[in-house]
């Protein structure tokens, strides 16, 4: 995660002066015809906020995918071999779980100025699925760490002899021959000439680095372990005291780096251990465990043997930790090429996503949660102990403990059999998770089946309850996306809009994107009943909301008047909202009511499934009350019914007045 104020003061330094004609930095000329271990997490947040790209309101992917797609052809025209990794948890050890909780309530703090429309760092929720779906169509080598990856990703480095390309600072710290080339120096090389054959860089060592500071290459660590914000046990310690007085360091925003490391140059100790026992000793009554914490973080920077090369050499999955020694083969398998994370199996903890929306209302992680819960009890059974998800709670993050389930078709299975179990019943399992009948998707593209029947599983389980605005926008963007028509970016989509965004509606959308999340997690555990969706064309977050303004005054086909777009739509549009077929009753007669169009054709009667449904997703009782509810309810939806005319055109006055004089003489 980086030392606070590293790369900056390696910067200030770097362009204000030399020492002894040093460089901290070295021109990297030509680089090329190499391999190159890349920090994939780093790289991908880097060029999504690098690409301008908006983070508010859900996600830009298509532009996403093709910042990324530009990046490696790049790579490739240099003949550069790239060996991307990535991380997958909070290890063993769980040293830095302090800092990812301080982390998110920072990111949780700016939530009301992203939803003024400042850029906040607040990353969209499929910003690593697009990524990894990318590179693994590109054939580029992609593995995801156990853990934090920065020490696997330095011993792959050490063992293949090649640079790292990021810009964390942790990489600073680490003994790397090769050195680490930083991501910033990089990318401009790559923007300013995407087309070239050789890349101009700046190489950054350990040796160069302490040779301008005047300090021992053991001590890198001790410094890590004082200065870095993951910990800060030190952290309001005056270091800059040690810069001499008048110097030009003591107007440095690094000034208390320079401070340490000018101390950490003027010890003579025999150890690194009797350093840091100076250290420790510098600050009063300093607790035992704050001593054993730094201890543990000096630790980090040892390189432990690389676990990977026989992984990109030869497809050789990568050894868990004595604690997980109980895990299938598969799931090791499935952790290694980023299909799984590991913090539910290790530490029996989820960190859920945190999303631009309206803290007034509660978490948009909570409408799939159930989704979830399916998916801790297969993976660590009925029995296997409850999960804390740590989720917001207004602007706060909050651990909640939740309970796995496993019921229905899902007690048929076991995680150690579960690869060999039949397609049906693992389809099975995730249809009725998401409580969607499998025939409500014929006619549905194969690969769309995911998404709409998550589509279907938001519209009876959102809540607050999403109208036919959000659901048609949702609906069209994705059907654009199937037909490569999404619009071309314009130039106002390529600078970022200050714009305030309208956090209840950006809830509705939300929670769409976290049930496509955890179910499409739920998918890869049950080994992939349903084709894997393609991320980047499903959902572009500036799109859908406009398209949700834009449908509140016209209809989806006056808005895209084209006959495949307007097929497909359709098609979509009848799985999510079609009733499920029942026998008898004055329910399942409403449920069965057609409409008499002007054209002589016949459709059936959009959005009234699921609105008289219980929390399960089960009907309620059948009777006269269900069944005035039900006429209320599609009274009350009347206004956003589709019908077609003679002009292709839709009518919301005709389809309230057929609705009700249709069903009058059905009741009577």
């Amino acid at each position: 995660m980086g030392v606070d104020g590293l790369s900056s003061l390696l910067e200030d330094n770097s362009r204000n002066k030399t020492k002894q004609n040093i460089k901290i930095y070295q021109d990297f000329k030509d680089f090329s015809n190499s391999k190159l271990v890349v920090d994939g997490c780093n790289l991908a947040y880097y060029l999504y906020d690098k690409a301008n790209l908006d983070q508010n309101h859900g996600g830009e992917y298509l532009a996403f995918q093709a910042e990324v797609q530009g990046f490696f052809k790049t790579l490739d025209n240099c003949r550069i071999e790239a060996y991307v990794v990535i991380d997958g948890g909070s290890g063993t050890s769980d040293i830095k779980l302090n800092t990812r909780m301080n982390r998110q309530r920072v990111l949780l703090k700016k939530i009301p100025d992203a939803l003024r429309g400042k850029k906040e760092g607040i990353f969209p929720p499929s910003t690593m699925s697009v990524f990894e779906q990318t590179l693994n169509d590109m054939k580029v080598p992609l593995v995801k760490c156990f853990g934090e990856a920065d020490g696997q990703l330095a011993a792959l480095a050490r063992a293949l002899l090649c640079p790292v390309l990021s810009g964390d600072t942790d990489f600073y710290i680490y003994d790397l021959p090769q050195g680490v080339l930083p991501l910033d120096h990089f990318w401009q090389s790559v923007k300013k000439s995407p087309a070239s054959i050789e890349i101009d860089c700046k190489l950054y060592t350990t040796t160069k680095f302490c040779t301008f500071f005047k300090i021992s290459c053991q001590l890198l660590p001790v410094f890590a372990s004082l200065a870095a914000i993951d910990y800060g046990i030190l952290k309001k310690f005056n270091w800059a005291e040690y810069v001499p007085a008048g110097s030009p360091e003591m107007k440095s925003k690094s000034s208390h780096l320079e401070g340490l490391l000018l101390w950490l140059g003027a010890r003579t100790d025999r150890t690194t251990e009797d350093t840091l026992t100076a250290a420790m000793a510098l600050v009063p009554n300093i607790s035992q465990q704050a001593r054993t914490e730094v201890q543990k973080s000096m630790l980090e920077y040892r390189l432990p043997s690389s676990s990977l090369r026989g992984f990109f050499s030869e497809g050789t999955v990568p050894q868990l930790p004595a604690e997980l020694s109980w895990v299938p083969e598969w799931v090791r398998a499935s952790l290694a090429t980023g299909e799984l994370g590991a913090d539910i199996l290790m530490h029996r903890r989820k960190i859920l996503r945190i999303q631009v929306e309206s803290s007034n209302l509660k978490s948009s992680n909570l409408t799939s949660k159930p989704i979830r819960q399916v998916l801790y009890g297969l993976l660590l059974g009925q029995g296997g102990g409850e999960v804390e998800e740590v989720d917001r709670v207004s602007l706060e993050p909050k651990g909640v403990k939740v309970r796995p389930l496993v019921k229905g078709a899902a007690q048929r299975l076991t995680l150690d059999s579960l690869p060999q179990a039949g397609c049906a019943v693992r389809l099975q399992v995730f249809l009725e998770t998401l409580t969607v009948k499998e025939e409500k998707l014929e006619g549905v593209p194969a690969h769309l089946r995911l998404p709409v029947a998550v589509t279907c599983y938001w519209w009876r389980m959102a809540s607050p309850k999403p109208d036919m605005t959000h659901l048609k926008a949702l609906l069209m963007v994705m059907v654009q996306g199937e037909l490569k028509s999404l619009p071309v970016r314009s130039k106002e989509d390529t600078e970022h809009l200050s714009k305030p965004l309208d956090g209840v509606v950006a809830h509705r959308f939300n929670q769409w994107q976290a049930c496509l999340k955890d179910a499409s997690q739920l998918n890869l555990l049950l080994c992939k009943p349903l084709p894997e969706p393609h991320f980047a064309w499903l959902y572009q977050g500036r799109l859908v909301h406009r398209r949700q303004k834009e449908l509140q005054k016209k209809e989806p086909e006056e808005i895209e008047q084209d006959d495949q777009f307007r097929r497909l739509y359709r098609s979509l549009l009848g799985a999510v909202t079609q009733p499920e077929r029942r026998a008898g009753g004055p329910e399942a007669q409403l449920e069965h009511l057609h409409l008499n169009t002007l054209d002589g054709e016949d459709e059936e009667l959009g959005g009234a499934a699921g609105l008289d449904q219980g929390s399960d997703g089960s009907c309620l009782h059948h009777g006269f009350l269900s069944c005035m509810r039900r006429l209320q309810s599609l009274r009350e939806r009347s206004t956003d019914v589709l019908l077609p005319t003679d002009a292709g055109r839709r009518t919301k006055r005709s389809a309230q007045t057929g609705r009700s004089n249709l069903t009058n003489q059905r009741l009577q």
